[in-house]
């Protein structure tokens, strides 16, 4: 696993608060890992999710520490999705 995908991890079950996710994301970081959130929280893997966001880097880390809204990502075109909108919109709600 990355220093990458370690750092987002933790930040991103900081974000969570203990409280999971109402679903399962994944989340796909180009050249370092991708990311699993479901109703345990946050983790390291490649599991089969409902729905899959991708991003770089720099990008995924504006999301995390709030300096991108998940919403302007995806209609600049720096997130991609793939599967359940709903899904998405619901962990959007909670990263923002």
């Amino acid at each position: 696993m990355s220093a990458v995908v370690s750092k987002a991890v933790e930040a991103l079950n900081a974000k969570l608060d203990g409280e999971g996710f109402d679903g399962v994301a994944k989340f796909v970081i180009e050249d370092e890992g991708s990311i699993i959130v479901d109703e345990n929280g946050a983790r390291a893997g490649d599991d089969d999710a409902d729905v899959t966001l991708s991003a770089d880097t720099d990008t995924f880390q504006q999301i995390i520490e709030g300096d991108l809204n998940p919403t302007a990502a995806f209609m600049s075109g720096r997130l991609s999705i793939d599967g359940d909108m709903g899904a998405a919109m619901r962990l959007g709600g909670v990263l923002s």
